[in-house]
């Protein structure tokens, strides 16, 4: 009995800590994609409402505080299929994800480039996520705009 007893806590503290990181490893890779395609989409209704969760704080680069109905209401004049280019196209540079089981903050320089040429925008931004029935959402997001003397 000893010997079982023994033989399970063995497998059960090699079996551990190689699990763990693992499945840190997939939320972050997790994380990391949907920000891409959240940011390579942001012109999309439908990405937008699988990004935020319904109980969203986002605090705005122009000091203004609003949750996703707010978001989602930008949409209400928009044309529903709209074959033109967004006027600005984002992507994230220097992703940094930190998960603390249920929850992760992703930290990241976003980077908009108008599509008519103009001075590209650089903005740090922090997202809070909650993963709540196995689906990961913002629950609350940061946008600080960066100077453009610094921004680049």
């Amino acid at each position: 009995m000893k010997r079982f007893h023994f033989a399970a806590w063995l497998l059960f503290l090699l079996v551990f800590p190689v699990s763990a990181p693992v499945l840190a490893a997939d939320d972050e890779a997790e994380l990391t994609a949907m920000l891409q395609h959240f940011l390579a989409n942001a012109d999309k209704r439908e990405v937008h409402e699988d990004f935020w969760a319904e109980d969203l704080v986002y605090s705005s680069s122009s000091g203004l505080r609003f949750g996703k109905a707010d978001i989602m209401q930008g949409f209400d004049n928009a044309p529903a299929d709209s074959s033109e280019a967004p006027a600005v196209v984002y992507s994230g540079e220097d992703i940094d994800v930190r998960l603390y089981g249920d929850m992760a903050v992703v930290a990241f320089k976003l980077v908009g480039k108008p599509a008519d040429g103009s001075e590209t925008l650089y903005y740090y931004n922090t997202g809070t996520f909650a993963k709540r029935d196995g689906r990961w959402r913002v629950v609350a997001w940061q946008a600080t705009r960066i100077p453009p003397a610094t921004g680049s």
